[in-house]
């Protein structure tokens, strides 16, 4: 006889339930727990052929049902089966996503530069406070876990933990559970001593879990903030006889290839943007050594969700303020407004 979807819901209603409470299920309790609409009677049937197959077993004790090896077996490879559909689907989504953004900011950073004839850079968009939407641990083999991590901002981090001994397949749902109610929803900002104190104490013999999924935890939302820079029209520079000189000339286009000056540049501007999302930059006043002798211009832009990311245009001092403003307000609201036909 194979399980048939009443009996798959059954089944796996029975394994929540004592998960949830640890006492035996009955079918008083499993007519209140689903949606089939059965009655108490065709329940107990179900249970008994579910008893019968081996997946639950009926304690001496009690009329109500608990799982066997064999039922939590079912359930917990249909758990991940399901998880593991939905990670893929997940990741398919973002990775189909970020190709999309990846090649507009391209040719935002290239339509930019054609426009001003200035060198153009544009930042890949950030979400700051990035939060965890999923944990999963899953066993590899005796001595190792695999814990997967969903963030907000598109990350999707594997860890491998090591563990001194091996956990059941009841332990690590339970811990699942554990990490899922606490976690989901959270900032690394608002995981704090008490509550990872807390699940530590309720992890009980496993505690040592808690602390290891946390940093990766850390690690995944740190991976979400690197900052990624497209660049277009940097031979711009040499149109322009106050910057083309051997030595400047070769200081600018070096900070463009290596772009961790410009790094610093973006975020700077990020954290210190005005009302306007506009700010401009000259001479002395840019933070990068080798664009002394430039003027800088950036502008935020926002994709919703608290996605901010930063368009930027590097000129000589003499440069055409009012269309390099321009441009950037010009490409401000298309983003905008590109993000809000996407959303509808």
């Amino acid at each position: 006889m194979e399980l048939d979807e009443r009996k798959t819901k059954i089944l796996q209603a029975v394994i929540r339930n004592y998960l949830e409470t640890g006492e035996p299920v009955g079918s008083r309790t499993i007519s209140k727990y689903t949606d089939l609409n059965l009655s108490s009677a065709t329940i107990r049937n179900e249970m008994s052929d579910l008893e019968e197959m081996g997946y639950i077993l009926q304690p001496h004790t009690s009329a109500g049902r608990i799982p066997s090896d064999k039922g939590y077996r079912f359930y917990v490879d249909a758990m991940m089966s399901e998880k593991e559909r939905e990670v893929v689907e997940m990741k398919e989504m973002l990775l189909e996503r970020q190709d999309k953004m990846e090649t507009l900011l391209k040719q935002v950073a290239k339509v930019v530069a054609q426009n001003t004839q200035y060198a153009a850079m544009v930042s890949k968009p950030l979400t700051h406070g990035n939060k965890v939407k999923f944990i999963q641990l899953s066993r590899v083999d005796a001595g190792q876990i695999l814990a997967v991590i969903v963030v907000e901002g598109n990350v999707i981090k594997n860890k491998i933990l090591s563990v001194t001994e091996t956990l059941d397949d009841e332990t690590l749902l339970k811990l699942n559970i554990l990490f899922n109610t606490h976690l989901n929803g959270l900032s690394i900002g608002e995981i704090n001593l008490g509550m990872i104190s807390a699940m530590k104490q309720q992890a009980g013999a496993h505690s040592d879990i808690v602390g290891e999924v946390i940093d990766a935890v850390g690690e995944a939302i740190k991976e979400g903030e690197d900052l990624e820079i497209y660049t277009s029209g940097t031979n711009n520079i040499f149109r322009y006889p106050e910057l083309a000189d051997n030595s400047r000339a070769s200081e600018l286009i070096t900070a463009f290839e290596e772009k961790n000056l410009l790094s610093e540049l973006l975020q700077e501007n990020m954290e210190e943007q005005q009302n306007t999302g506009i700010q401009v930059y000259i001479g002395e006043e840019t933070p990068v050594q080798s664009m002394k002798d430039c003027s800088v211009v950036t502008a935020t832009y926002e994709l919703g969700g608290g996605m901010k990311g930063t368009i930027g245009i590097v000129g000589p001092k003499r440069m055409d303020y009012d269309k390099v403003v321009g441009t950037l307000r010009t490409i401000q609201s298309q983003l905008d407004e590109l993000y809000k036909k996407e959303e509808h």
